[in-house]
């Protein structure tokens, strides 16, 4: 939670036993966004959950060498973000104190030696191993996208105004574009899923390293929200580390 907002506009989920996480941050600005990130968080969850033979029965196909199963996983976790986002864009249609109301989403699914990531706006997911670390999301935002294109360097990039201008969000239409990614685990990695209202704050990616690389994994997220913090706290701030025990 943040210093200045007096609603918290972030949402997540965490099933160790699963392996699958959720962090959605209520879009700023815009109507209900707790409503909005709370919504897509329970919807991913129960679509998940529903889904839950049928990722065991892909999980082992990946382990028995059967690597085409890997994009049906993507796929699966896909569909379940497109499905909340079209739950969401309904609940808002129906209520006009609701309309437009949208949320940021990433989360995390640990199975079968693989770390599976799907993503729509802002919010991240790091992989932190023997002190590297990895962005395994891009940001949807506009500045983002100008740098992408040529249109910007990073350098202008950092003093511009605008950064968390997202270009896209569950919920803001019936149907978004879901990016997913798929990367390889071992033990003792770590993973960090935050939103913006922390990883705004980070200097480099060797913070994320400083901060999660080592320690209790709750003392781990109270230091990266105390950074934040201490740093400003202009927003809600969520984080969720976790650590793979076994591959």
């Amino acid at each position: 939670m943040g210093r200045k907002r007096q609603i918290n506009e972030d949402a997540f989920f965490r099933d160790d036993e699963r392996g699958f996480y959720v962090v959605a941050d209520g879009v700023g600005g815009h109507n209900k966004g707790e409503i909005a990130s709370r919504e897509a968080v329970e919807q991913l969850r129960m679509w998940v959950f529903g889904a839950t033979r049928e990722i065991d029965r892909l999980g082992s196909a990946i382990e028995a060498g059967d690597t085409e199963q890997v994009w049906e996983i993507r796929r699966l976790l896909e569909s379940g973000v497109k499905s909340a986002c079209y739950m969401v864009f309904g609940l808002a249609e129906l209520d006009p104190e609701k309309k437009g109301m949208s949320t940021t989403l990433s989360a995390l699914l640990v199975r079968a030696g693989l770390a599976f990531a799907v993503h729509v706006g802002d919010s991240r997911v790091y992989r932190v191993r023997n002190s590297s670390v990895l962005q395994l999301t891009e940001d949807h935002t506009l500045i983002n996208y100008k740098v992408k294109h040529g249109m910007m360097t990073k350098a202008e990039a950092e003093k511009a105004a605008g950064k968390n201008v997202i270009t896209r969000a569950v919920g803001h239409k019936d149907y978004v574009q879901v990016d997913t990614a798929d990367i390889d685990i071992s033990k003792g990695d770590r993973f960090l899923l935050c939103s913006d209202g922390l990883h705004g704050y980070f200097s480099s990616d060797k913070e994320v390293d400083d901060l999660c690389g080592e320690g209790q994994l709750e003392e781990c997220a109270d230091a990266c929200i105390g950074l934040a913090n201490q740093r400003g706290g202009k927003d809600n701030i969520t984080a969720v580390v976790i650590e793979v025990v076994e591959k």
